[in-house]
């Protein structure tokens, strides 16, 4: 090997070392010749000195790996893709075992190196906080050096300055417990036993940093399905979009994209994006080996070996549609033949909501929900403009609506459903006589099954229909009377639904035909608007 050292300034001695032995003084020993195998030979040149060295064999390559100790190592699939995750907001979660407390802990590891990081992460209850303080003593020490804890503050303090405070957030009003702080990081294990989403909003307040910290915000959550917050949780990291996909964050009551306010310079635009992230039992190698644990998880009851083992969100305790799956009832968005009939259905409220859907007879008689519309205090009138909007181009077969919104109600003008009709938006009253509720979701149920002549469901869903998909699985059973469903739960859309199918509680593959009504002729009844 020939290395060559240019511009190199010798010394007075080392000078005269490399000087021809003929010009050493007299007396002087003249060294010894060399032998031709040993060190290297020394060429003089004014600019550059040219060292020949012998190769040297190369060092055994050592396996970084085996020589140091990994603290963690995520598991292939979820839990990398949850540790390195940029949405702001994530959910982590689906079924038991998955390996969730440890990515937890593991997550806010990465900026202990940071002296800016500030971090929380909360549990509902001291006594639930203590299992993660217990993992965290064994992991943290051996992946910070020198970090050391503080029992009574339950803090982590890191040698560069940064600091993880594990902590409890029981009740709303433990919000004020962080008042006036700043976090880079928080973390929230366990979010569905949170019955509303007003810890997850308001903490969301007390993301904040500097910028010269080089830190961004984010704000993680596990979770199993199941819990007082099951709901709020599904709508906000489960139904706006399919599983491992970013979105723009909503606000759950309302569906709508979070969005920047008037006047702001970027008014209109969107906040801020989530992800939810799935995991099973079998993503866990470490518990799924022996199945011992699966075993444990398939003795459960059916709900919650749904919830626990199969991640499955779309079942609850006491549900009334238990057999509803998203995987065989929802199905991807199709240009529907306009010989298909076309109805829709509706149920009627201001303060609530209002929730109409739109139907498709496809001559196998399987029924067909492929919109849906889901809005809050609006006018009858306006409600039957954007009706009409949203089906321009159409030929509706007829329109199904809440008997109840034809009674006068005290008043001397037109009804609800007759200011709707006057609009040219038509409706027919639904049967509201006794026993049709019962008689109502004895008939989703039917619909619900599979077919045992066509091999599909009686009754499929758009996946674009994102509330109806919520709601569907998730109304709960009457306490009162097991055989209807709780009419106090968010059951706009299932009776728009129930309405729906009990207008053609059977058909044939001969009703799909190209003869409609002409929707531009004037009305003919006030009360049935045909």
């Amino acid at each position: 090997m020939l290395v060559c050292i240019r511009g190199l300034n010798l010394s007075t001695s080392v000078r005269q070392k490399l000087q021809r032995t003929d010009t050493l003084p007299k007396g002087t020993r003249k060294p010894l010749r060399k032998p031709k195998s040993s060190k290297p030979e020394l060429e003089e040149h004014p600019q550059e000195i040219k060292l020949t060295v012998p190769a040297q064999p190369k060092p055994p390559q050592i396996d970084t790996e085996k020589a140091r100790e990994v603290i963690f190592k995520p598991n292939d699939g979820p839990q990398t893709a949850f540790l390195s995750a940029d949405e702001q907001e994530v959910l982590y979660g689906g079924a038991a075992g998955g390996g969730k407390s440890y990515a937890m802990l593991a997550d806010p590891v990465r900026y202990l190196n940071n002296e800016h990081a500030k971090m929380l992460l909360v549990r509902k209850s001291t006594e639930e906080l203590r299992e993660l303080v217990s993992v965290s003593k064994v992991l943290y020490p051996k992946a910070i050096p020198g970090i050391k804890f503080l029992e009574r503050d339950k803090t982590w303090v890191a040698p560069s300055g940064a600091t993880l405070w594990m902590s409890y957030l029981d009740s709303d009003d433990d919000v004020t417990r962080y008042q006036g702080q700043a976090y880079n990081w928080i973390g929230f294990d366990e979010l569905t036993q949170w019955a509303s989403p007003f810890a997850w909003n308001y903490m969301r307040s007390r993301l904040r940093t500097t910028r010269s910290s080089g830190l961004k915000l984010y704000q993680r959550a596990t979770t199993n399905p199941g819990g007082a917050g099951h709901s709020w949780v599904k709508k906000s990291f489960i139904d706006p979009a399919k599983p491992n996909k970013a979105f723009w964050a909503i606000d759950p009551e309302t569906g709508e994209i979070l969005t920047y306010p008037q006047p702001h310079i970027r008014a209109g635009e969107p906040l801020f994006q989530r992800r939810f992230i799935p995991a099973t039992l079998y993503d866990n190698p470490y518990l799924a080996e022996d199945g011992m644990y699966e075993a444990n998880l398939m003795s459960l009851p059916e709900h919650q070996r749904k919830q626990l083992l199969e991640g499955n969100w779309d079942v609850a305790e006491g549900a009334a549609f238990s057999e509803f799956n998203r995987k065989i009832h929802t199905i991807e968005p199709f240009d529907i033949p306009n010989s298909w009939p076309r109805f829709r259905a509706a149920d009627y409220g201001y303060s609530s909501y209002s929730g109409i859907l739109w139907f498709a007879i496809a001559p196998s008689g399987q029924l067909i929900v492929y919109r849906e519309l889901y809005v809050s205090k609006v006018l009858a009138e306006d409600l039957a403009d954007q009706v009409l909007s949203a089906e321009y181009g159409e030929k509706m077969r007829y329109g199904v609506l809440d008997s109840s919104l034809w009674h006068k109600r005290g008043d001397t003008g037109p009804s609800i459903a007759e200011r709707m009709i006057l609009k040219g938006c038509r409706w027919r009253p639904a049967d509201r006589s006794h026993g049709s509720r019962i008689a109502g979701k004895n008939e989703v149920h039917r619909r619900l099954q599979v077919d045992d002549y066509t091999g599909e469901p009686r009754l499929v869903i758009f996946h674009t229909c994102r509330n109806l998909i919520s709601q569907l699985p998730s109304i709960p059973l009457s306490k009162s009377n097991p055989e209807d469903v709780d009419t106090h739960s968010e059951d706009h859309l299932y009776d728009a639904l129930r309405y729906g199918v009990m207008t053609r509680p059977s058909t044939s593959m001969f009703d799909s035909d190209t003869s409609y009504s002409n929707y531009d002729n004037q009305i003919a009844d006030s009360t049935f608007g045909y």
